[in-house]
């Protein structure tokens, strides 16, 4: 099952993971509390779709270059000069970027956000994923992993993924891949997975995965969007076609939420490169990892509390 039209078997207890609202059915919060990901079909327009990617075109010609954001290659297209649809897999951290930023303030968006997060919402992470066609480098595999163990904020339950489909996802063009029911887990350790030849910067994948765990192949058509929790362990596998998936997504979380110190934790290590990266970009002496998110993080409903 890919989506809350399934019958389920009711809850024994309250329902953990979602907020009470106007808006879901009881199965559809049933569905999120068992499986930890919730599919609506058909959420955002084709109008906001072609916009979002009309930008990213203007980002890969340079266009526009927005403020803070990171565009990422293909590591071995990076010898190439020039950035084109070809080259650049992924724009992270557009909320400087007017056109992409909407995204996250679409209302249709948010009205489903607000059922895990509350009122007061915050956007925390923004990517628009470009993914290219692979070959047997399996250069954008994404290993299988948990996003919060990039998030140095809490509790998870108030942290969801609003993730877009630009156009259909398969598993021909590298779809996303869920775990069911991992969001009841714990943070698990992390590190760049033991392939052969080079992995992406901060790829990081589960160090130990438990193959037999049943997976889903989340088919979503243009427009779909998956809304799912920063602990359900989930991935995507190669482009297989002569084409391009993009998705755009973001990560929201209650304005409730707060920053923990990663010091002594399994996150130790991502907060050191992370800090090398932004040293690098920006040419910083010093910053903590809670300074990379506020850099990141914008209030788009409610009122700012914490984070």
């Amino acid at each position: 099952p890919t989506s809350a039209q399934v019958s389920v078997a009711p809850h024994s207890g309250g329902f953990c993971y979602t907020l009470d609202n106007d808006l879901l059915t009881t199965q559809q919060r049933q569905f999120y509390e068992d499986n930890g990901y919730l599919l609506i079909k058909k959420l955002v327009s084709d109008e906001d779709i072609e916009r979002f990617r009309r930008e990213f075109m203007r980002i890969c010609k340079r266009e526009v270059n927005p403020p803070g954001a990171m565009i990422m290659k293909d590591e071995s297209l990076r010898s190439q000069f020039g950035q084109s649809e070809k080259v650049v897999n992924k724009v992270q951290d557009f909320q400087e970027d007017e056109e992409l930023f909407r995204y996250c303030t679409l209302p249709e968006v948010l009205k489903y956000v607000e059922c895990f997060t509350g009122p007061n919402i915050m956007a925390m992470h923004t990517m628009l994923i470009n993914k290219l066609p692979d070959s047997d480098k399996q250069t954008f595999l994404h290993p299988m992993h948990q996003d919060l163990h990039y998030f140095p904020f809490r509790p998870a339950s108030r942290i969801v993924c609003a993730w877009t489909a630009m156009e259909r996802a398969d598993q021909d063009n590298g779809c996303l891949v869920v775990q069911p029911g991992t969001h009841k887990t714990t943070l698990k350790p992390h590190g760049y997975p033991k392939w052969e030849g080079k992995t992406n910067k901060l790829f990081h994948g589960l160090l130990d995965e438990d193959e037999k765990t049943p997976k889903v192949h989340l088919v979503m058509e243009k427009g779909d969007t998956v809304f799912f929790h920063p602990l359900l362990i989930h991935g995507s596998g190669i482009n297989k076609t002569s084409g391009f998936r993009k998705s755009i997504s973001c990560h929201f979380a209650s304005s409730e939420c707060y920053y923990i110190d990663v010091k002594n934790t399994t996150q130790e290590h991502l907060e050191k490169e992370l800090q090398e990266v932004v040293r690098k970009k920006y040419n910083a002496t010093s910053v903590e990892l809670k300074d990379i998110w506020n850099f990141r993080a914008r209030l788009v409903q409610g009122e700012r509390i914490n984070l």
